[in-house]
């Protein structure tokens, strides 16, 4: 093992920085490894790659910082912000805890590393509704008190001896969580927070960091990804949430009635949220009463399983999200939708990067800027996707250096129907104004639920009611469900010169209420072809489109 020959008697703000990027990293080497061994309580989107997502937003932040509580100020940020999965939110909130303790210092010393891990340890369980041992919060919390147990140490023997502590509480892991014995692994999540304590350990005494393993996928993981044994909840719901800190006890209560695998982490008005639930908009609409929720990601878990165990079959190497390389183009298009199907929809109809938001999320002009950006054109076009991003997305062409024009789609199934007309190698004056003209041949409309009484175009809307919401036309009809108002809306909306319907189906959505839809069009309007698609949102079980 090799080590330098005068190990470092404390750290700096360029140590600490160092020691993050050392760990972003190694997180990077053995995220294959960390992926593999994920199967705790379901497969929900790999611990490897959701940790060293959350490791490359902290970095960015880290770009400019220099000073001790620029450093901590960033990473602190940076996690939070950045944060991914069940396993990148309790990461966040480790990191989080210690730079509570490193924020205010020069130099740290072996004392203030005591005192940092054990503030992780404290924030971590805090932050999980459910604490469950073997896993990570486990790992650290051993750690933690492995170093407590050292006085006047060095700081190279005490991350010796919390490299071993850590080693030795992944090993244990399965003792303690019979999901982990049955598959023969470790967890997962504790074996990445040991590479946290490595890199600490590299740029203290200059130890060399741990090589991955090469591990098989166990048969109790094989059928965890095959959709067997999995959790019968079956969502993963992320948001970011802007609250008063007192009104996170009754949203934690919300959500504890409606899943689990929760994580809510922050302070200071702003979370970072994470469930597993089979309610997604239930999940949502905590958060909006709590306040503002936005990036709000869902994933569905089975369906991931299935494309992770098509990936292991291939072998192919996993690479973070958008680090593949787009193919260039003469005019790019960046849309703005929620939902996996939705963003395979525009991701397959040439979509270059597609911003998460919708009706009750709203990006900012900093995301929508962001993903033009990262487009591999010099012009591109914005599908903002509903009538309050239009505004936002028109701000984008001031602040970058390539040309940008926005068609004002107001509804993603609008986007779909232009995107028809795409053209990735013709330039961008022709491509907005095909797309413009597309979009003016679509009647959208939409099925949501409403939140209180209203009175609105069709008269006394009532809480719980369903609503056939047209959007040239407002609330048409109210209905007992979801299935009754979308009907109500395509009888509103399709006449003899319509041809196609789209259905988009939500989350939320029933397979025998889409099948009373579909069956209503085939006796009410025979003439017309239905494509019904997965689109995955929430909180709108039905999106419709007519042209």
């Amino acid at each position: 093992m090799a080590t330098l020959e005068r190990p470092l008697a404390a750290l700096g703000a360029t140590d600490l920085r160092r020691a993050v990027e050392v760990f972003r990293d190694a997180l990077r080497v053995h995220q294959d490894e960390l992926n593999r061994l994920n199967v705790y309580p379901v497969p929900d989107g790999d611990t490897g790659t959701n940790m060293a997502l959350t490791l490359e937003s902290v970095c960015t932040e880290l770009r400019t910082a220099e000073a001790m509580p620029e450093v901590c100020r960033a990473i602190s940020r940076g996690s939070l912000m950045g944060a991914r999965g069940n396993s990148g939110v309790i990461t966040s909130q480790i990191l989080r805890g210690i730079c509570d303790v490193f924020a205010p210092l020069t130099e740290i010393g072996p004392a203030d590393v005591v005192r940092a891990l054990r503030t992780a340890a404290d924030a971590a369980y805090q932050a999980v509704l459910r604490p469950v041992e073997g896993t990570i919060l486990t790992v650290v919390r051993e750690t933690a008190e492995a170093v407590e147990a050292m006085t006047n140490a060095s700081l190279a023997d005490m991350m010796e001896a919390a490299t071993d502590a850590a080693a030795r509480a992944v090993e244990r892991t399965p003792e303690l969580l019979p999901v982990l014995r049955a598959a023969g692994v470790v967890d997962a999540g504790g074996k990445g927070f040991t590479l946290l304590i490595a890199a600490l350990a590299h740029v203290i005494d200059g130890r060399e960091l741990p090589q991955p393993e090469v591990v098989s996928t166990p048969a109790a993981v094989e059928r965890h990804l095959a959709g067997d044994d999995v959790s019968l909840l079956r969502y993963e719901v992320m948001y970011l949430l802007d609250a008063p800190d007192d009104t996170l006890h009754a949203f934690r209560d919300t959500w504890g009635a409606i899943g689990d695998s929760i994580v809510v982490v922050g302070g200071e008005g702003m979370w970072n949220c994470h469930i597993h639930t089979n309610d997604i908009g239930a999940a949502i609409e905590a958060g909006i009463q709590a306040g503002r929720p936005y990036e709000i990601r869902v994933t569905d878990l089975i369906e991931q399983a299935h494309d992770e165990e098509a990936r292991w079959v291939r072998d192919a190497p996993i690479t973070a999200a958008g680090s593949g390389e787009l193919p260039a183009v003469t005019t790019a298009v960046v849309a703005v939708g929620v939902g996996d199907g939705l963003r395979r929809l525009l991701h397959g109809l040439g979509v270059q990067q597609v911003v998460a938001g919708g009706q009750s999320m709203n990006p900012s002009t900093a995301q929508i800027l962001e993903a033009v950006e990262a487009c591999n054109a010099d012009s591109v076009i914005v599908l903002p996707n509903n009538k309050n991003i239009v505004p936002v997305a028109r701000q984008v062409d001031a602040l970058s250096d390539k040309h940008v024009e926005v068609v004002p789609t107001t509804s993603v199934v609008e986007a779909l129907a232009a995107l028809v007309a795409y053209d990735p190698d013709e330039a961008i004056g022709p491509n907005t104004a095909a797309l413009t003209e597309a979009v003016t041949r679509v009647r959208a409309g939409e099925v949501t639920q409403a939140v209180r009484d209203a009175v609105a175009e069709c008269g006394p809307v009532h809480e719980g009611d369903w609503l056939a919401i047209a959007r040239d036309g407002g609330i048409v009809a109210t209905a007992a469900d979801a299935a009754g108002a979308c009907t109500a809306l395509l009888d509103h909306i399709v006449d003899d010169d319509c041809e196609i319907v789209t259905l988009l189906v939500g989350s939320d959505a029933h397979a025998a209420e889409t099948e009373r839809i579909r069956a209503h069009l085939r006796l009410a309007h025979p003439n017309v072809e239905c494509e019904c698609h997965e689109g995955g949102q929430p909180l709108y079980p039905y999106l419709v489109g007519v042209e």
